[in-house]
């Protein structure tokens, strides 16, 4: 259980420190590539992802009670790095997206080896 609450800590931690910033970054990033026409698609996507982090720390107190919550959360890595990865090989998405997306794939890989190392709690 070490591993799991390791895990989703530092899966927490790290996205904290990667999201945060993007609520200050919105006309930077317009500037750098196509501009964010949907506001609330940009804000919200980064709000979702957020609250995503408060689940991890959560699932990181108590992996065998939150056990359950994991299957969420590799649906959470999965989505973003299932999506990017098909449009940056298309030529649709940039480079740097592809990283972090790839970046997610690997925590959810570990997610998924925390699930598998996890027993249900009694």
């Amino acid at each position: 259980m070490r591993f799991a609450t390791w895990v989703f800590r530092l899966a927490a931690i790290y996205g904290v420190i990667v999201l945060t910033p993007l609520y200050f970054l919105e006309a930077r990033i317009s500037a750098a590539g196509p501009p964010v026409n949907h506001p609330e698609n940009y804000y919200g996507f980064v709000g979702a992802a957020l609250a995503f982090q408060a689940l991890f720390y959560v699932i990181s107190r108590d992996p065998a009670r939150y056990r359950l919550a994991m299957i969420p959360s590799i649906l959470e890595k999965a989505s973003f790095g299932g999506a990017v990865i098909p449009l940056w090989l298309a030529g649709r998405a940039p480079g740097a997206v592809a990283v972090f997306s790839a970046i997610d794939l690997v925590w959810g890989a570990l997610f998924v080896a925390s699930w598998l190392r996890t027993r249900p709690q009694a």
